[in-house]
């Protein structure tokens, strides 16, 4: 789904990102972990093509990002608020989110019924602009109109931040039957070691804008993540 081949970004002489190669398959789950600095925003915003490569390219579905759009079908995202539409209300932005992927209204609010527990009556009828929301309330909006039209690659990042405890676990159940019964290809990036690897079956480490660990999930995968962030 994803092919990498020396992809870098630099910024003068500073190199935040740094790989030389990285594949990622169809349906899978892929979850990018890492300290701030790392390089995890940037490598999302490279495979959205937000920012120009210094070097190398990434495809998706075999589709240059950079000189061609036709991946953008495929593809949704969600990397913070600055990708909502404000001034909309949040069932207005779902309509038109379900419009670019070919669905009617009725489609999107029949499928919208299933979070009603993460939504936890804050965000629908409330006549209230995505503007008005809470942080947390507006990451809710921007994760589930991600997921709409079910898109081949799904890409989020800190989808776990500024949400509660409860919250949090409710995504996390999301995001796992989600995986299972639409076989989208979901990468992840997340300060929250636990949540990524209980929803990721593969996990990639990052540092100082390079791959330092590439490795399937396993059940020692967290108390080696843990060791590696505690010095």
């Amino acid at each position: 789904m994803i092919q990498i081949n020396n992809l870098s970004k630099k910024y003068q002489s500073h190199i935040v990102l740094e790989i030389e190669k990285l594949h990622i398959p169809k349906g899978e789950c892929f979850g990018l972990v890492g300290n701030n600095g790392a390089g995890k925003t940037t490598l999302f915003s490279l495979l959205l093509d937000l920012i120009q490569a210094s070097t190398g390219e990434a495809k998706i579905a075999n589709i240059p990002v950079a000189s061609s759009e036709d991946w953008k079908s495929l593809t949704s995202s969600f990397l913070d608020e600055s990708f909502l539409i404000s001034y909309l209300k949040p069932e207005e932005y779902f309509n038109f989110i379900g419009s670019l992927r070919g669905w009617n209204p009725q489609t999107v609010n029949d499928f919208l019924q299933q979070f009603t527990e993460l939504f936890n009556d804050e965000i629908l009828g409330r006549n209230r602009y995505i503007r008005d929301l809470s942080k947390g309330n507006a990451k809710k909006v921007g994760i589930v109109g991600a997921l709409i039209g079910y898109p081949e690659l799904i890409i989020l990042d800190e989808p776990f931040a500024n949400l509660d405890p409860s919250t949090q676990i409710r995504l996390k159940q999301i995001l796992n039957t989600y995986k299972k019964e639409h076989k989208s290809t979901l990468l992840i990036s997340s300060h929250d070691l636990q949540h990524t690897v209980e929803v990721c079956n593969r996990i990639v480490l990052l540092d100082k804008g390079k791959i330092v660990k590439d490795t399937p999930t396993t059940e020692n995968t967290l108390q080696e993540l843990e060791q590696f962030f505690g010095g």
